[in-house]
């Protein structure tokens, strides 16, 4: 009442510098839940699964749910993030990088990488893995037999199952 001007003039004079500007995009929704990561490193959330590094399996996340995101945090620290997923129940949202070791190997298994692994570890091994492979009438099975081979190789030696592929041609 006892300041010259009008309020526009006292607003535009001494509170407009310090507006900040709007978002570039508008404010959405969003949904808070717990979750427990399973064994699998996935949450299960509204019948859909959505992957989580494989280091927080059994601790329970925070998972912020909006129209077209999901986002999983542990202890106020964002640890991923996936497009929502909608339709049929069960789907999955698996990001590679969540995965362990071992399961990344299993994914990316095919017949072209199970030959390359047998060509560099030894003749023998080759012959044999050609041999798997030409035996089984699906491609997976024949996998699965060159897998638990890789696996001999892992446990044992490279050379000792190179000798024991040799004495088995």
């Amino acid at each position: 009442q006892k300041k010259e001007g009008s309020r526009l003039t006292a607003f535009v004079d001494e509170e407009k510098f310090a507006l900040l500007p709007l978002p570039n995009s508008p404010y959405e929704l969003a949904e808070w839940k717990k979750a427990t990561v399973q064994y699998d490193y996935h949450i299960h959330l509204d019948k859909m699964l959505y992957s989580v590094p494989y280091d927080y399996i059994k601790y329970q996340v925070d998972v912020r749910i909006t129209r077209h995101v999901v986002e999983i945090f542990y202890k106020h620290l964002r640890i991923a993030s996936h497009k929502r997923l909608y339709g049929k129940e069960g789907q999955h949202a698996t990001n590679p990088e969540h995965m362990p070791r071992d399961h990344k190997q299993y994914i990316s298994l095919n017949k072209e990488t199970v030959t390359e692994w047998a060509a560099s570890a030894g003749i023998h091994i080759l012959k044999t893995v050609e041999s798997i492979l030409a035996a089984y009438r699906t491609e997976q099975q024949a996998l699965k037999s060159c897998l638990g081979l890789m696996k001999l190789a892992d446990k044992h030696s490279i050379a000792r199952v190179e000798k024991a592929c040799e004495r088995a041609l």
